[in-house]
Formats: structure tokens, sequence, C-alpha cells
């Protein structure tokens, strides 16, 4: 009988053994840039150079049409981690704010399901997420930021990214999959001034398409070659990424996903919700199960869509993870076919919107808009139209990183020149139309046009139609209860400003702030002085 049961006991024992080894789910890994834009030479750019996303991509597929539903970093990064919408998302709509705790994240639900889950430098944020009773709560795994370097420059990070994958990977166990997250901070600002130059090799003349809402001068270019450089830092690092992967032989059964949280940190772009803001690059790879490599898929596709596509590779049902339903869907069957173009049909169009970014406007309010990308066009609807769209100009216009081109721009209107600074700061109207494929900086609003009226009605319809069976509560007159969220930092930071306290931004330049109250076509209109803060 003790024979019979050991018997039983090692059959057992080799039973777990064999399954363990032959966990074949694959490995996942996320490699995010922090405001990066479609500037990677996989998208055709004259001034940046990617030889690490482009290999994803000569490998993989590469998304044409990819998008962040908002474009700032933390709910952008919330609708990545959680297959919903910032709108659908509570205080998580907003930027610097608590988390829900309500919301749980794909890598929560992996590491539950015996994945080893990690990640370094930058996740989920800024914003603090702790559990329903207030514990500190890690909704991206560990992280490892040990490993460090000495950065190019000033304005680049010390962490060493590769060698904390490394870092990584030698740790987690041989017989269990993994997903981690190398969440760059470049090209997000500041910048070294000159580095492009200096250190990358790179002239102004290298820049081909310069975007029209901004001058083009010796310093707006610099700032973009600046910009250039630090995307490039981190793409040698998706380079060591994926020579570590082979010489562990784990290349094969590992989907590989390259993004940004939204487009580059430039005025007109990070914070907004036209076509630059939103587009976003994005290449993947999964060796394994591609039968054809250097292939281009031109459905709209969604952040939305990342979490729905991480469970399904894993063999998760989402509806018993404990995730909320999601407003996305599954990329698995893009990602294995064998085609270009338009993969599903049903992928033609993708939603867009934000609420409260950054503080700096009084009662802490934020500058709602709604838009639909859809037929290579760009409807959108701003909410509260006599709210600033940056931010307020006393307050240093917060919702605009701090740079030379934003200065540029600034030091035109105080000199009488407002043209750039309508196109980037001044107040907008309520409905904006773009023919992105002609107009891909959204320049030439079409929506008081006749010729384009059915077009936009039919867009306004559908959208609105599509953020009401979401749940949006802009679309039920409840909006206002997603500016109800307490920021982490900087809350009352008007008021504060206003009566003398000085608050720091320290994302801004000093000279951002406006000594003078400006109307909305930028005409100063009484200087700031005690009588205004009475």
């Amino acid at each position: 009988m003790m024979k019979i049961k050991g018997l039983v006991l090692l059959l057992f024992l080799l039973v777990i053994k064999v399954n363990a080894q032959k966990d074949e789910r694959p490995n996942i890994l996320v490699i995010i840039f922090d405001d990066a834009g479609l500037d990677m030479s996989a998208y055709g750019s004259t001034y940046v150079n990617t030889p690490g996303f482009d290999a994803i991509a000569k490998e993989g597929v590469l998304f044409n049409r990819a998008y962040t539903p908002n474009a700032k970093c933390a709910p952008s990064r919330a609708s990545i981690i959680t297959g919903r919408n910032s709108w659908q998302l509570d205080a998580a709509a907003n930027h610097v704010i608590y988390f829900p705790s309500k919301f749980k994240t794909y890598q929560e639900v992996l590491l539950e399901l015996g994945y080893t889950t990690g990640y370094t430098s930058k996740g989920y944020g800024p914003a603090l997420t702790l559990t329903a009773d207030g514990k500190e709560r890690a909704v991206m795994g560990k992280v490892y930021n040990e490993e460090k370097l000495k950065p190019a420059t000033t304005g680049i990070s010390d962490n060493d990214y590769s060698g904390n994958f490394n870092d990584f990977l030698s740790k987690a166990p041989e017989n269990k999959p993994w997903s981690f997250w190398v969440g760059s901070v470049e090209p997000h600002r500041g910048y070294e001034y000159g580095t492009g130059k200096k250190l990358g090799g790179k002239t102004e003349e290298m820049i081909k398409d310069f975007p029209p809402y901004w001058p083009d001068n010796e310093v707006t270019r610099n700032d973009l070659l600046d910009y250039a450089y630090e995307i490039e830092d981190t793409d040698k690092h998706i380079v060591k990424i994926l020579e570590t992967l082979k010489e562990s032989n784990q290349l094969d059964n590992t989907l590989i996903i390259v993004t940004s949280d939204h487009g580059m940190p430039f005025p007109r772009v990070k914070g907004d919700q036209y076509e630059n803001s939103n587009h976003i690059p994005m290449a993947m790879l999964w060796k394994n199960k591609m039968q054809v490599k250097n292939r281009t898929v031109d459905d709209y596709v969604s952040f939305i869509d990342l979490a729905p596509t991480f469970l399904d590779v894993a063999g998760v049902d989402w509806q018993s993870s404990g995730m909320h339903p999601a407003a996305g869907k599954s990329l698995k069957n893009i990602i294995v076919s064998e085609k270009s173009g338009q993969i599903e049909s049903d992928r033609d169009y993708v939603l867009v919107g934000k609420e409260r970014h950054d503080t700096g406007r009084p009662d802490d309010v934020g500058y709602p808009i709604r838009g639909i990308h859809k037929n290579n066009m760009l409807y959108v609807k701003n909410y509260e139209i006599d709210r600033w769209p940056k931010g307020n100009p006393e307050t240093g216009y917060l919702n605009t990183d701090g740079s030379p081109t934003k200065t540029e721009i600034l030091n035109l209107r105080r000199n009488g020149s407002k043209e750039f600074w309508k196109m980037n700061f001044g107040k907008r109207v309520e409905e904006e139309l773009y023919d992105v494929a002609n107009d891909p900086f959204c320049i030439h609003n079409l929506a008081t046009n006749p010729k384009y009226q059915k077009t936009k009605e039919a867009l306004k319809i559908e959208m609105e139609a599509k953020l009401l069976a979401q749940g949006d509560l802009r679309m039920s007159g409840y909006g206002h209860l997603y500016e109800k969220a307490p920021f982490v930092r900087g809350r009352n930071f008007y008021s504060d400003f206003i009566e003398g306290r000085k608050p720091k931004a320290g994302w801004v330049n000093d000279a951002d702030f406006e000594p003078y109250l400006l109307d909305g076509d930028g005409n100063e209109l009484q200087e700031i002085g005690n009588e205004i803060k009475n």
C-alpha cells in the first residue's frame, strides 16, 4: 500500500513538473516612450532614426492608425492598463489624481494567474494608487530601478532601462511566463538645448515637414532636434532588449509592443485632442504567431484594445478576470493575420477626449473635449469654450510644458504678433472638423463649411451615441462630476497664485506667467496687480 501511495505521489509530482515546463503562454513586453509622436523612421521621419522601433515593425506589424483616447500621461496610461476610455474611469479621466481602487489592471490579473510581473521607470502616473483601505497598491507589479547609467545629457534619465529589464529576467522563474513594462521618461521635457546638433549630429535642414502652427526659426528647429535625440537615446535600449531576448531564447514567444503614451511635448500637441496629439506610434512583434513579416495595418485601433489583447493571448477570460467591462477588443486576430491594410472592417473609428489635465484654472476645472476619428476626418467638440484650453495665461498656461518653442510663441504675442499664439493658446470655437488626410496639422477648420455639414452632423451623432452607450457622464448632463476628483498635488493653484502665495509649477518656465489678463484673441486687458488679487 505504501508503495502504491509513493507511486501516486511520484506521478503527481511528475505531472506538476511537466505542466510547469509546458506553460506555453507568451511573455508580454510593453515598451512605452513618454511624449513621443509619430516621429520614428519607420513612419518616414527625416530627422529621427529609430533602428530598434523599426526592427519591431520590420519583423512584425506597424500600425498606421493607432490612437490614445486621451493625450496626457495619466489618463492615457489608465486606458492601456484597464481597457477602458478615460471617461469610463471616474477620477482617472483626469491627471494627477487618486486612481479608483475599484478598477483592476491587466498586470494585477496576470500576476494572479501565474505570470511574473514588473516594470521599470514610469508605469502608470502621475497619480496615487491605493487600495480601498488606503494601503499602497502596485498596479504595475514590482518595480526594477536598481541599474543605473551615466546619461548623455542632463535631460535624460540615469535609469538603465535595458539593464533593469535584464535584472528582471534574471530573477524571473524559468518555467513561468512574465509580463514587463519598460516605461522610459524620454522624450518628456526638459531637454539640454543644442544636444540634437552637438551630440546627435543633426541639422535644422533635416526637418522636412515643419508644423505650421509654430514660428519656423533656429530656436524651434533645434528644440525639435533635441526632442529627436532623446527618442533615439531610448531606442538604443530597444535594440539591447531585443538582443537580450534573442540570447535568452525568449524572443519567439514574447509579444512585444512598442508605443508612446501620446504626442510630443510641444504646444498644440501634448494635452490637446488634434491629430498629432492622439495619433501615436505602435509596432508589435510575436514571432511564434506571425506568419508574414513587415506588415502594415490601417485599422483604427486604440489603447483600450491593449489590455483585452494581453489577457486574450494569455488565455484569460475577461469576464472572469475581475476587470470592469472593456471598451476595446483584442488585437490578436490582427497580430496573427497574414494581411496588410484594413483587416477588420468594423475598426473604422476611434474616440478621443479629455477632462481635466494640469492644475491652474479657477476652481480646479478642466477643459472638456470629445472627438471622433473616422474616414480620415476628425470631429471635435469643445464643451466649455469660455475657459482657456491650455490653462489660464496668468498662471503660465500650465497644460503646455515649458520649452523654447513655447517661449518663442509667447514672446511673439507680447511683441504684437498674435497669429501663432491664437493657434496654440487662444480660445476656441465649439465645433471643429478637419480633413486629416489633407490637413494633418489640423489648421483649416471645416465645421462651418457648407460642403461638410452632412459629414460633421453624421460624425457628431455617431460620436455622441457611442459615448452615451459607454456611460460618458458628459452625454447625460453630469460631466461636472469628473472635475470633482481632487488633485493629488496642485489643488487651488489658481487661487493661491492670485492671492500671492506663489505655488510651485516646475514644469513651466517662470516667464510663461503672463503679467496681464488677456482676452481670447491675446489682447492685454489689465495688469495683474493688487487690484486683481483682491
